[in-house]
């Protein structure tokens, strides 16, 4: 397959390509995908839709569990973005729980062309035990976890770095591997979006699908 080039994403034209709910229904690997991970209400769908330019392409709620299976999102027909359910919701049942503990662990254990998978952090709390797990689970892969602290308006200068220092603790990141941003004023979605653009190029180098 011959590369595109992190140039050539643009973050102009982005479609919905698949919603899945069953591993059967998956996609064929065509494209480098980025898997977006995250507790429910950590604020996935305002950082898609902040990258690809559009307001309402996926749908932001204020009730916690809304994303039910993977949607995947095709970037100007380069680069997917896979939104995945939000963890650490409770109001669900177990059943439905485990159903999307199995769909997600399937898709991170079975495409050849995922690229990485950015975690969502709330950079106004703490690192929770479910999202130490989830860590844990994608390095036990040997996938390449992207940190990306989200909600960064709400802090001032000297909180984001406090909070920053710890969350960094507690993955044991650099803070260089990470990204800090905000979807709502638009701080560090550049360096995201070259970020992104950088390790889809590389998994079309290093990756054959």
């Amino acid at each position: 397959m011959t590369s595109p080039g992190p140039e050539a994403l643009i973050w102009q034209r982005t479609v919905l390509h698949a919603s899945v709910h069953r591993l059967q229904q998956l996609p064929a690997p065509e494209w480098p995908e980025i898997a977006v991970a995250g507790r429910s209400n950590v604020g996935k769908s305002s950082l898609i839709n902040r990258l690809v330019g559009r307001r309402q392409l996926v749908r932001t709620s204020g009730v916690p569990g809304k994303t039910r299976g993977l949607n995947f999102y095709l970037v100007d027909s380069r680069l997917v973005l896979v939104d995945l359910p939000g963890y650490g919701f409770a109001k669900v049942s177990q059943g439905e729980r485990a159903a999307w503990q199995q769909l997600i662990a399937g898709y991170l254990s079975s495409r050849p062309n995922l690229a990485a998978v950015v975690l969502l952090l709330d950079l106004r709390h703490p690192l929770k035990p479910s999202d130490r797990d989830f860590a844990f689970r994608v390095r036990e892969r040997q996938l390449l976890l992207v940190p990306v602290y989200t909600k960064a308006d709400k802090l001032s200068a000297g909180e984001r770095a406090r909070h920053a220092a710890a969350l960094d603790a507690g993955l044991a990141v650099a803070a260089a591997d990470r990204c800090i941003v905000s979807a709502q004023s638009g701080l560090g979605i550049a360096p995201l979006q070259s970020l992104l653009a950088a390790l889809g190029e590389r998994c079309y180098v290093e990756k054959p699908f």
